[in-house]
């Protein structure tokens, strides 16, 4: 594919579809570290210009890596309904864009039309919307998902605690967790990251959840993220898990730097099914993150917003309960700073949604990245008018184990109270029965761990 535009007075010339997707994407250091970026904004707008002007027919007929190539590549074809794509395969990009911001279509239109749509069709909509853009698109599309219990409902903005501890100390990770539900937080996942991954550890890490949760009677679920065959090991010794975990590359060489395949999950899937815990049937829980394939040197010169779409068209194979990126984990290498953050975040989410998965966001930043807390206040804000699934809560925002920053579990009872948010409904009546709330407000109980502790 060539292509030149003029664009005030200056002529640009690209020369294939992933290098126009490259150059279109708004200012990233990971694709500046690839050397696949736009060498200056008046050429970012030119890329973004003949992007728009593209045929979805186009970006089906010259595949940024084949499916010849590479299995992520033919399973993404594989879900493109056909009666839905013959019907906007000679849409342009920029049509794609308007059909998504129109008030004449509601989320339920999106979905249907995701169906015929790829995942670098969705990332190439993404490149032509403003931040603003990929709120309104967002905040259209409901995605609910059933495990043990039922998120993604339209007012409802869940959370994951995360209690982790720097040597999994079972009663370390009981005092964190405890802290957590006293502010209303855990109703999408009590999901533990361990620092040591043995079957063991994952073993009793799984089991010391579920007895709390059987304990207190919690309307959740419990998850270990660990490597996916540690999580195995420890499922089949007889481990209580109700969800299954794994970080998903966009690439299948990127899936191999993280040991896993496509028969890998299969087999997990099975697993799960077989002797997880669950009731319902949504019992993935997956983690992506701008950047991982190019970390893996596995991104064959495509950028990173698309290889993020592509993580999703292989999540959605599977119809998991939770996807989170996490945005800002990697470092500055990838994204530099907050404005970086701050987009990637409405990027991601919204390419999640698009995708029909129940999406949520993992607000974070290393220390050595150009942001602080603040400017997570502020993507965590824009997430929440967005219609985030869930978010993702640590003791005072600071992972002791993980060491970066995220949310608080105050930071995200905080989130819901100004917007209007609530826990999923079974979590609200259980913290109403806990007298943690009372009519939707916190009591005098609320933020205090002791109460689970037997104390008062």
């Amino acid at each position: 594919m060539f292509k030149t535009t003029r664009l005030l007075g200056e002529t640009f010339s690209f020369y294939s579809l992933k290098e126009i997707m490259a150059k279109a994407n708004e200012e990233r250091s990971g694709d500046q570290l690839a050397g696949i970026s736009a060498e200056s904004m008046k050429e970012r707008m030119a890329a973004k210009q003949v992007l728009a002007n593209i045929t979805l027919a186009d970006i089906r007929n010259y595949p940024l890596l084949s499916a010849d190539e590479d299995n992520i590549s033919a399973l993404i074809e594989s879900q493109i309904d056909s009666s839905v794509y013959d019907i906007i395969k000679n849409w342009t990009v920029g049509d794609l864009r308007e059909y998504i911001l129109s008030d004449q279509h509601s989320g339920e239109d999106l979905l249907a039309l995701s169906k015929g749509l790829s995942s670098e069709m969705i990332a190439a909509a993404t490149k032509i919307m403003s931040n603003l853009d990929l709120i309104q698109g967002s905040a259209k599309i409901e995605v609910q998902t059933t495990c043990q219990t039922t998120i993604g409902q339209k007012g409802v903005l869940a959370s994951r605690a995360q209690p982790n501890h720097p040597s999994d100390n079972l009663k370390g990770m009981r005092a964190s967790l405890y802290e957590a539900l006293s502010y209303g937080i855990g109703d999408a996942v009590i999901g533990i990251n361990p620092v040591i991954d043995t079957t063991d550890n994952i073993y009793a890490l799984l089991n010391e959840t579920k007895d709390m949760i059987n304990e207190w009677s919690i309307p959740t679920q419990n998850c270990v993220l660990s490597h996916v065959t540690s999580q195995m090991r420890a499922i089949e010794k007889g481990a209580s898990a109700d969800l299954i975990f794994q970080s998903l590359a966009g690439t299948e060489a990127g899936n191999d730097s993280f040991g896993i395949s496509l028969s890998m999950l299969n087999e997990a899937t099975a697993l799960i099914h077989e002797k997880g815990t669950a009731k319902g049937p949504n019992r993935w829980y997956f983690e992506t993150g701008q950047g991982s394939e190019l970390s893996a040197e596995a991104h064959y010169n495509i950028d990173q917003v698309t290889l993020e779409a592509r993580c999703y068209g292989l999540a959605r194979h599977y119809k998991p309960f939770l996807v989170n990126t996490v945005v800002g984990f990697i470092g500055p290498e990838y994204l530099y700073n907050s404005k970086q953050v701050l987009r990637a975040g409405l990027e991601d989410h919204f390419m999640g949604k698009m995708h029909g998965l129940p999406m949520g966001v993992d607000v974070c930043y290393t220390n050595h990245m150009d942001a602080d807390q603040n400017d997570m206040d502020n993507l965590s804000m824009l997430l929440g008018t967005a219609g985030v699934n869930f978010v993702i809560g640590v003791p005072m925002a600071d992972d002791c184990m993980l060491n970066y920053q995220s949310l608080s579990y105050h930071d995200i009872a905080t989130v819901r109270q100004v917007l209007g948010r609530t826990p999923t409904p079974l979590f609200q009546k259980w913290l109403d029965d806990q007298r943690i709330t009372e009519n939707g407000c916190f009591t005098s109980r609320a933020g205090d761990p002791t109460i689970f502790m037997n104390l008062i």
